[in-house]
């Protein structure tokens, strides 16, 4: 689904060369469960940037289900970043002004998808993510793990083929990140490729392939039996 051939990235700093990506190959396959893990600067969240279009590698070559996206146009690139892969991040980024079903609905209006239609998704997904009482709540009415809960039924209302979460409960508490990860997990066992960056090992461990990047480069690449 997803094969990045020899891609680097390169970014000037302070008059240096830094290659927050150097060379990687990575093939992602339909309905895999995949950490990301690395140490601060390794260039973990520079490859999810990449893998999600939100980032354009400098040399090397992306195919997203057979198609070749590195040198496609902008408008090109949004366009297939509203269909396909949906985001979540750390710090929610949730429109302050909008109700949680409204947030949700957000990538739906974008797409084009019919008002009684988005009303019909988002009130699913209201209800299957335990947010029922919420509905017509803001952000700011809202813990942390509701809030986290919103922005992934929002990541998941235009039915992506992968869903890409960075340190999606390092903002969270312990119990609220647990409950985020049964989610997510959910969310793979029922077919949905998921890709997760973390710090944490406990959650990076709980993955069916763990790959540990150092210095802009996959040093390990494991799955779990």
């Amino acid at each position: 689904m997803i094969e990045l051939r020899d891609v680097s990235r390169i970014f000037s700093v302070g008059g240096q060369e830094v290659r927050a990506m150097d060379r990687v190959s990575l093939a992602i396959e339909p309905g895999e469960y995949i950490s990301i893990m690395g140490p601060s600067g390794s260039g973990k969240s520079t490859l999810l940037n990449i893998i999600g279009l939100l980032d354009t590698p400098d040399s090397g070559t992306y195919l997203l289900e057979g198609r070749e996206v590195t040198s496609l146009a902008d408008h090109q690139l949004a366009e297939i970043r509203s269909r396909k892969i949906g985001f979540i991040f750390q710090f929610f980024h949730l429109i302050p002004r909008l109700t949680a079903v409204q947030n949700i609905e957000l990538p739906l209006m974008l797409a084009g998808v019919a008002k009684k239609q988005r009303g019909r998704i988002s009130a699913r997904l209201i209800e299957e993510f335990g947010l029922a009482s919420r509905h017509s709540h803001r952000p700011d009415e809202l813990s942390g793990g509701q809030r986290q809960r919103v922005a992934i039924a929002r990541a998941v209302a235009n039915q992506p083929a992968v869903l890409l979460a960075d340190e999606p409960t390092g903002n969270l508490d312990r119990a609220s990140g647990a409950e985020i990860i049964d989610l997510l997990e959910d969310l793979n066992r029922r077919g949905q490729t998921l890709v997760v960056v973390t710090h944490d090992p406990e959650i990076g461990e709980r993955a069916g392939r763990c790959i540990r990047v150092v210095d802009g480069r996959i040093t390990d690449d494991s799955r779990r039996d």
